[in-house]
């Protein structure tokens, strides 16, 4: 049981019941979950058992919503430093250490100075630490070698990197939709 009304939002997934996005999790708030339901623009899946009452109507608060209509994703997601931590799955390419986002880094693995550049293929995430130590050397010269070659991922690959990142907040209905499409064993 939910608290406060703020706190039932609702997972958004697309019309294959996939969720938009893994990481960040695509969610809306109740609110905007209410108004595309009345602008018929979502069905409801699943409900919470919180209440919201206008003078004229009641109705539960949707906790899992559909998209009527299918939003393709994009083939190839856009070069951010959160997407290059994700697709690191937030561990430093040198050390092999996890870390949160705000301590992590990102090194490029030719130096700029060394007429490297910001692409998919040349930056690795990095500790501090780690960043700090190769400086503007080349791996050979710091004998620092990223444990992953960096490749430019698609989509899927960022979505199932993110599916292992959960965030805090997972209602029980919400499940069967983010989790769905793995593998079962078999009995």
């Amino acid at each position: 049981m939910h608290g406060s009304i703020d706190s039932c939002p609702a997972l958004v997934l697309n019309a294959d019941f996939r969720p938009l996005s893994y990481f960040p999790l695509s969610v809306w708030s109740w609110q905007d979950a209410v108004k595309a339901v009345f602008l018929n623009r979502v069905n409801i899946v699943s409900e919470y058992d919180q209440v919201v009452r206008s003078p004229t109507l009641e109705m539960r608060l949707p906790s899992v919503i559909s998209l009527k209509e299918y939003i393709p994703t994009a083939r190839r997601p856009a070069f951010t430093r959160f997407n290059v931590f994700l697709r690191d799955r937030f561990t430093c390419q040198y050390c092999g250490n996890a870390f949160p986002a705000h301590e992590l880094t990102f090194d490029h693995i030719v130096p700029r100075s060394r007429g490297g550049r910001t692409v998919w293929h040349n930056v690795v995430t990095a500790c501090g630490t780690c960043n700090m130590a190769k400086g503007n050397r080349l791996p050979r010269e710091a004998h620092m070698y990223p444990r992953h070659v960096p490749t430019q991922p698609s989509t899927l690959e960022l979505q199932e990197n993110g599916r292992g990142f959960p965030p805090n907040f997972l209602h029980e209905s919400w499940r069967d939709f983010l989790y769905w499409d793995t593998e079962l064993d078999p009995v």
